[in-house]
């Protein structure tokens, strides 16, 4: 899977169906960034995927979120797409790769010279929810500094994992 994950449009190409996909998308598993975390949300799987999906209120709980405009209306489906601002990057455009409503999703695109693909999978457990997620980051930004754009993923995917959980288990 490694060649897909070198642009969106790749990944487009081949993450059309979701469920219905041959087999499903993944990260650039040779991307010189990649951080893979989880955590159990004690919540139900609706409304995690509820609050995580609902890209337009993510600044309401993740602090990092600047600004988030969606350029598709509805639910998320293979082609959704939104420009965001996080963590001092500017207008990202992510694009929704695959979804497998409730139980998958995943999106990619361009930021400042960096691709990036990310993925979440969501598993219910005895007590909630296990959210895992990873991303892989291509690039020349990335290539040119890795220790530093490895520390700053890796500190933005678990910051995001713990805001969720407290997010879903407040009720939002």
């Amino acid at each position: 899977m490694h060649a897909i994950a070198t642009s969106v449009a790749a990944l487009l190409a081949v993450g059309t169906g979701g469920a219905g996909c041959p087999e499903p998308v993944g990260i650039d598993r040779s991307a010189p960034v990649i951080t893979r975390d989880e955590i159990v949300i004690h919540a139900p799987l609706d409304r995690v995927w509820r609050i995580q999906t609902d890209v337009e209120n993510w600044p309401a709980w993740q602090p990092g979120v600047g600004s988030v405009v969606k350029q598709t209306p509805g639910p998320l489906r293979p082609g959704s797409s939104w420009v965001w601002s996080t963590e001092g990057l500017e207008g990202i455009t992510s694009t929704v790769v695959q979804v497998d409503p409730g139980r998958r999703i995943v999106w990619g695109g361009p930021a400042q010279g960096i691709t990036a693909v990310h993925v979440w999978t969501f598993t219910p457990t005895r007590d909630g929810v296990r959210v895992h997620t990873e991303e892989s980051w291509t690039g020349e930004p990335v290539s040119a500094d890795v220790e530093l754009l490895q520390q700053a993923l890796d500190g933005s995917l678990e910051h995001w994992l713990h805001n969720l959980k407290q997010r879903a288990e407040q009720g939002a």
